[in-house]
């Protein structure tokens, strides 16, 4: 049996503040590791999935973005003239997603994989009878950079909950047909999955490789290294 292909949404469309002047002429997933832009790394991801599209939105110095996909086949959800955060700009990108109930893979493109591709665990591991949502996350002790602790912890079912050692990877599948409960504009996915964890409907996939946060100058180098250890 041919295996579902599910769009791909990239959010690309941040200020990268935490980068300091490296995004001052650039958007942060243009930021070079490894010697390729970041969103690059993140297409690579994407298009080992096979998706009938995958739409990056865009909003800071959106031009320079734009630009670089321009032969890429990428579509592009420009957001203006204001910047919707990760929820407002998946809802945003929904026409050109071609869905209005998902699933939508989406996927932070300032970290690095070392192992498996994510998106072909979440693929594998999707279960739409049991779940809304299904987050790729990392035990702290195999996150590079991190700053901070964790994000969640599991039960014994699979099912996440706030608090615990687990960082939330910026990849998972999840359905968008909640997205129209939420009234405002500008809103974070947290509220979607504040919505699904309340139902019991919100999973996790414990990724069993390395990731490294690439939000900050200092991740760069982290993020080399990692890459290089892959290519070994």
């Amino acid at each position: 049996m041919a295996e579902i292909a599910y769009p791909v949404m990239i959010f690309a469309a941040g200020f990268g503040t935490r980068m300091r002047h490296l995004t001052n002429h650039q958007p942060k997933p243009m930021i070079p590791v490894a010697g390729r832009p970041l969103i690059d790394h993140a297409l690579d991801l994407a298009r080992e999935v096979t998706p009938p599209v995958i739409v990056a939105n865009s909003h800071y110095k959106s031009e320079i973005l734009a630009d670089h996909l321009a032969n890429s086949k990428v579509a592009i959800s420009r957001e203006d003239p204001q910047i919707l955060d990760t929820g407002g700009g998946l809802r945003h990108a929904l026409p050109l997603l071609g869905t209005q109930s998902g699933p939508v893979y989406t996927v932070n493109p300032d970290v690095v994989w070392r192992g498996p591709n994510p998106l072909c665990l979440l693929r594998d591991a999707w279960d739409p009878a049991r779940m809304d949502a299904l987050l790729t996350c990392i035990p702290i002790s195999r996150t590079v950079g991190r700053s901070g602790g964790g994000d969640f912890r599991t039960d014994e079912d699979g099912r996440l909950h706030r608090g615990g050692d687990l960082v939330y990877g910026g990849v998972q599948l999840l359905r968008t047909n909640r997205l129209d409960e939420v009234i405002e504009t500008v809103f974070s996915l947290n509220t979607l999955w504040d919505l699904m964890a309340a139902e019991g409907r919100l999973f996790a996939l414990e990724y069993p490789g390395h990731w490294c946060d690439v939000g900050t100058p200092e991740g760069i180098p982290l993020a080399e290294d990692l890459i290089a250890q892959d290519e070994i």
